[in-house]
């Protein structure tokens, strides 16, 4: 049986083309999904978007030969609105960042 902190349901959203997708999301409480209709995923994909830009601004300051991030989102849903969730109740992030420097030899250019 699942408690309360980690109650899921199976929500309708729809892209910015129109598509409508069925999204498991996490409930954060709130008020109830009365009459909200259908939400938009963008505000999933503004919270990522955001996110990048944060990192990339970021990785651009400490200049690595080589960078790479990986985060995993999960999505939320609270009175009726999409979220991205990137940290999870045991209040850690899910970030995994891979940074590289040093000079780049003639076998890396080709």
């Amino acid at each position: 049986m699942e408690d309360e902190a980690n109650k899921t349901e199976v929500v309708k959203a729809i892209l910015d083309d129109g598509t409508s997708i069925s999204i498991q999301a996490t409930s954060l409480g709130g008020e109830e999904r009365v009459a909200f209709g259908v939400p938009p995923f963008k505000e999933v994909t503004d919270t990522v978007e955001g996110l990048a830009k944060a990192l990339v601004t970021t990785l651009k300051k400490v200049k690595p030969r080589a960078a790479s991030v990986e985060f995993g989102v999960q999505v939320g849903i609270e009175s009726g609105k999409l979220t991205a969730l990137l940290v999870k109740g045991t209040g850690n992030a899910n970030l995994k960042i891979t940074l590289e420097w040093g000079e780049i030899t003639e076998d890396m250019t080709r």
